[in-house]
């Protein structure tokens, strides 16, 4: 799918995989953050054999100007999780939609470790 929009110059597209790689580059801008894990079995075969999308832990479903966001994280040894991931969300919504120009509605964050 893509995220679309129209504003005074014409209609945009923009391709979940471009807003996933962008994600993550956000996400890693983040303290606290280690890495991106694949959410499941399946992803994990998929990004191993490199299928699909380049990004691993990060999955963006649009529909329209709306963008939800499913982020699996391994966080830093020794931080508050709490505040690592308020952090996180605050700061990926917050650049998504200055990015896109888009509403993100949610950002779900599974922690699948700590390291």
């Amino acid at each position: 799918m893509s995220a679309k929009t129209n504003n005074i110059y014409g209609r945009i597209l923009i391709s979940d995989s471009s807003i996933e790689r962008f994600v993550s580059r956000v996400a890693m801008d983040c303290y606290g953050i280690v890495e991106f894990v694949p959410k499941n079995l399946v992803d994990s075969i998929v990004s191993f054999f490199k299928f699909g999308s380049e990004v691993k832990g990060v999955k963006v479903h649009s529909v329209g100007d709306r963008i939800s966001i499913d982020v699996s994280v391994i966080v830093k040894y020794g931080v508050s999780i709490k505040a690592v991931i308020e952090a996180l969300k605050e700061s990926i919504k917050y650049k998504t939609e200055r990015f896109t120009g888009m509403i993100v509605d949610v950002i779900n964050v599974n922690v699948k470790g700590v390291k």
